[in-house]
């Protein structure tokens, strides 16, 4: 995507993360405002899950003039394996995103790169809703989802100790599956 976002030139793309990409990620894990939207269930096993391929799962680089700035992490929650989402219907996608590079926020990149995802999960037709996870505390997410169309449904604990609510965005209309 290239563009202007609050008058700042960009050129974001999403690549897959690689295990030279994992330094970063634990950088980014210990900043305070990663922890404070991540909640208590844990930094994520980057030097496990970075170069371990499965199906069900894509880990991304954000990268803005092709400097790392963010992660995002797009699952099948149907078939992700440890179970975090419980039982959800098929056909579903649920996304992690975050910005890790301070000098990032605020600037409209997290909105772009938000769309990008959205955009790459309803690119496979059978795709019919993502669903997310931001901590009930976390009124700024909760805004951000809703201004790009989401819904809330629904309010859980994750991982035994976060409170969560769920939203959902369906498949817009006009990319209906035949």
């Amino acid at each position: 995507m290239v563009g202007e976002t609050d008058g700042v030139a960009m050129s974001l793309t999403l690549r897959r993360a690689v295990p030279a990409d994992v330094q970063i990620l634990r950088r980014w894990d210990g900043k305070p405002h990663v922890i404070a939207a991540r909640g208590d269930d844990g930094a994520f096993d980057w030097e496990s899950e970075v170069p371990r391929a499965v199906p069900w799962r894509e880990i991304l680089i954000a990268e803005n003039d092709a400097r790392p700035i963010g992660v995002t992490i797009i699952i099948d929650p149907a078939e992700e394996e440890s179970h975090y989402w419980g039982e959800v219907e098929a056909d579903l996608r649920a996304i992690d995103v975050w910005i890790g590079d301070e000098t990032a926020l605020g600037k409209g990149l997290g909105t772009a790169i938000m769309r990008m995802a959205i955009e790459r999960c309803f690119a496979d037709p059978k795709v019919k809703a993502i669903i997310i996870d931001p901590l009930a505390s976390n009124e700024g997410a909760h805004r951000f989802y809703e201004r790009l169309g989401f819904e809330k449904i629904d309010r859980r604990i994750f991982s035994g100790v976060d409170d969560c609510f769920v939203y959902r965005l369906n498949r817009p209309i006009e990319q209906e599956r035949p």
